[in-house]
């Protein structure tokens, strides 16, 4: 029976065992933001009719993690306690946020206001303990070791968020605090299972805060936009101006999508997230065999065969209703279910190429310095994209959602190709 498990133990410090229980607390994290970011626009739409306003609000998470999650990263590589520097931001965090996630449907029940301070306390809990959850990875892995244990981690995001759309949206059909509930004590589950898991002093523990997304964004900023101004870096300003564009369309239908299914195509609301869920599943599938193609085609190449695919699939999205009475024997949700899937193909050439391409443009010297720039332009843009994109859908009808993000995919294309013209220059 030892031997069966051997390949758990690397050494006496390291287990992927121990690796997969972390993966849980990505795992839960992926659901319910997954789940929050799918269905509280709809949510909200029992008090707010502008879809700008909402949009707005789904902003605020993104907003608080640029601006806190740095500190607490920061302040968890100091910390030193009995549990660890990690654990207590898990054990305030976890636990509030799970509580406060299963209380959204009830406070959504008695009033706006209830409703909007309970999203609060949610938000700020989870951006509590998401930095520190995130550094358990480098803490317990070996710095050669943790391409794969990062894999894993994403990996089970990856299903966390499938399992979001998939499987709770079914629940939220039935009732709507199921799903909250159900996502709520996962959540809680994960919580236990680090508790009691991970290490107290982890063997690799170092300063991780440097390695996080939001730590490097913000890192970056001021030091970023100095070089940028400089002509070298021309080529590496339009190549970031690129990806900030097309995640304003990618988080915008992210947010959105739900709203123009249910609003504009009479959808059932738990039908809207399971449809939204084809997007992702074909993102999961799709992501290897888009890196591998990347690897042999070129990273640019590959990102801008999907920045011109992706968009085209979005402007055909408004007229499938019209493109079914020519084939009325394909059920109209599932049309669009097919239609979304072939787009998460579409938006796995883009993303999967689009870090490793930045991670590149300073060579070994800078890598950490532009990854911090590629989050910093992709997170603040996933700040004012829902806002941008509601805005467009109060003023020109829930339509101009996939054109509004179709022309942000256009418009990165350009500059892409320009900067890849100017790198390769």
């Amino acid at each position: 029976m030892k031997n069966r498990w051997r390949w758990l133990k690397v050494d006496k410090h390291f287990s992927y065992g121990k690796i997969f229980v972390i993966g849980s607390g990505f795992f839960a994290l992926m659901l319910v933001w997954t789940f929050y970011n799918a269905y509280m626009p709809l949510i909200l739409g029992d008090y707010i009719e502008s879809r700008a306003i909402r949009g707005a609000i789904m902003g605020l998470d993104n907003l608080l993690a640029v601006l806190l999650i740095p500190i607490i990263g920061a302040w968890s590589d100091r910390l030193d306690t009995k549990i660890g520097n990690r654990l207590p931001f898990l054990v305030v965090g976890m636990p509030i946020a799970a509580f406060f996630f299963i209380l959204i449907p009830y406070g959504a029940a008695i009033t706006l206001w209830v409703l909007l301070v309970v999203d609060i306390v949610f938000l700020l809990a989870m951006t509590i303990y998401r930095a520190p959850v995130i550094a358990l990875m480098p803490d317990h892995t070996p710095s050669e070791k943790r391409s794969t244990a990062n894999g894993i981690i994403n990996f089970m995001g990856g299903i966390g968020a499938i399992v979001a759309l998939f499987g709770l949206s079914t629940l939220y059909g039935i009732d709507r605090a199921y799903p909250f509930i159900v996502a709520g004590l996962l959540l809680f589950l994960a919580f236990m299972l680090l508790y009691f898991t991970v290490d107290r002093q982890p063997a690799f523990a170092a300063n991780t805060s440097e390695e996080l997304e939001e730590s490097q964004a913000a890192n970056s900023f001021f030091h970023g936009i100095r070089l940028l101004k400089k002509a070298e870096f021309r080529g590496h300003l339009f190549i970031l101006i690129a990806i900030f564009i097309y995640f304003i369309g990618f988080t915008g239908i992210e947010a959105l999508f739900t709203v123009y299914a249910v609003e504009h195509l009479n959808m059932e609301e738990s039908a809207a997230g399971f449809t939204l869920g084809f997007f992702s599943l074909a993102f999961v599938l799709f992501a290897i065999p888009a890196g591998l193609l990347g690897s042999k085609r070129g990273k640019a190449p590959m990102m801008l065969l999907g920045l011109i695919i992706l968009p085209l699939i979005f402007i055909s999205i408004p007229l499938l209703p019209f493109l079914n009475e020519f084939v009325s024997w394909i059920n109209e949700i599932i049309l669009l279910q097919i239609t979304l899937f072939a787009a998460g193909v579409a938006w796995a050439f883009i993303n999967v190429q689009a870090y490793p391409l930045v991670a590149d443009l300073g060579g070994k010297n800078r890598i950490v310095f532009f990854t911090g720039l590629y989050y910093l332009f992709s997170m603040s843009s996933a700040i004012v994209a829902p806002a941008i994109l509601g805005l467009l859908m109060d003023l020109f009808s829930h339509p101009a959602l996939f054109y509004g993000a179709a022309a942000s995919f256009f418009v990165a294309f350009f500059f892409l190709r320009k900067g890849s013209k100017i790198m390769t220059a």
